[in-house]
C-alpha cells in the first residue's frame, strides 16, 4: 500500500500558528505585510498569486499585489522591488514568476531586502542557506522538508536524491535534506540512466518541471516520493512531475497533486512574513 502523504494537516497547523501570531502583531501595532510583485500575463502564475492573497487575508495579513504587466522592464521591477524593501510597513516581499524575456530573475530578486525575502529569491539569501547561516528557505524547497517530518519519514542516514537542479527548489532542498544527515544526490537533465539512479533512494524528490516524468521505473520498492511538480493540464487541472497511478503500490508513500507540497509551500510563505514582521 502507497500513503497519501497529504499537505493539508501540516498546512492547516502552520496558518493557525500564523492567524495567532499576526493577531498579537496587530495589536502591538505592527500589522504584518506581503507585497507580491507581478510581471507576466501567465495565468497559472495568477492563480498562485490569487491562492496566495486568499491564504494572507484568512490568517490575518495584509497581502498586496503589485502588477507592473508583462512588459515591464527589468529597471521598473528592480526599481518597485527596492522601493518595497525601503518601505518599513511591508514585511515579506515575493518576485512571482515568469518575468519578462529580458529580466533576469536572480539580478532582480538581488534588489530584495534579505531580511524581507521570504521566498529565498535573493542569492545571498541562498548563500546563507548554503552555509548554514540564518535565511528564509526558498518556500517550496522548505516544504518538502515540513512533509517528510510531519509524515515521520526518517532523514538521518537516508539517501535522498533530488531530481531537479533549480535555485527555487533543486539546490535549496539539497541543501536542507544535507543539513538533516541525509546521503544527498542531485540529478538533471544530464543525468545518464536517470532510472537507475532515482531507483537506490530512499527518499525521492521529483522537482523538475515535466508532467509524470517519474514512473514505476524511477522508483524503488518501499521508496517515499516528494511531487513537487504543479503542471497545468489542457482540462484545467494539475498533474505532478511523478506519474502517481504507475507508483501506487510500489513506492511506500507520494505527495499527491494538488494538495501535497502546494499548501504547504504557501503557509510557510505566511509564516516567514510574521517572523520578518517580529524582526
Amino acid at each position: 500500500m502507497t500513503a497519501t502523504l497529504s499537505g493539508t494537516g501540516p498546512a492547516a497547523g502552520i496558518r493557525a500558528e500564523v492567524t495567532a501570531a499576526a493577531a498579537e502583531l496587530t495589536a502591538a501595532g505592527t500589522p504584518p505585510r506581503l507585497a507580491v510583485v507581478v510581471a507576466t500575463a501567465d495565468e497559472s502564475s495568477a492563480w498562485y498569486v490569487r491562492s496566495i492573497a486568499r491564504a494572507a487575508q484568512k490568517t490575518g495579513i495584509a497581502c498586496s499585489v503589485v502588477d507592473l504587466g508583462e512588459t515591464a522592464t527589468p529597471e521598473r521591477i528592480g526599481a518597485e522591488l527596492a522601493a518595497l524593501s525601503a518601505d518599513p510597513a511591508v514585511h515579506g516581499i515575493i518576485l512571482q514568476t515568469p518575468l519578462p524575456a529580458d529580466a533576469v530573475f536572480a539580478d532582480l530578486a538581488a534588489s530584495i531586502d534579505p531580511a524581507k525575502d521570504v521566498d529565498g529569491a535573493n542569492p545571498l539569501s541562498l548563500g546563507r542557506l548554503a552555509v548554514g547561516l540564518p535565511a528564509h528557505p526558498p518556500a517550496t524547497a522548505e516544504a518538502v522538508l515540513v512533509l517528510l517530518d510531519h509524515h515521520g519519514i526518517p532523514l538521518s542516514g537516508a539517501h535522498a536524491v533530488v531530481v531537479g537542479r533549480s535555485t527555487v527548489v533543486g539546490k535549496p532542498a539539497a541543501h536542507l535534506l544535507l543539513q538533516r544527515d541525509a546521503t544527498v544526490t542531485v540529478c538533471h537533465s544530464r543525468t545518464k540512466d536517470l532510472a537507475a539512479v532515482t531507483r537506490t533512494a530512499d527518499v525521492l524528490v521529483a522537482a523538475v518541471g515535466r508532467p509524470e516524468l517519474i514512473t514505476a521505473e524511477h522508483v524503488g520498492e518501499d521508496a517515499v516520493v516528494i511531487d513537487v511538480g504543479t503542471n497545468p493540464t489542457p482540462d484545467g487541472g494539475l498533474v505532478g512531475d511523478v506519474d502517481a497511478g504507475a507508483v501506487t503500490g510500489r513506492a511506500a508513500g507520494l505527495t499527491p497533486v494538488p494538495g501535497g507540497v502546494g499548501p504547504v509551500t504557501t503557509a510557510l510563505l505566511l509564516q516567514h512574513t510574521v517572523a520578518s514582521a517580529r524582526g
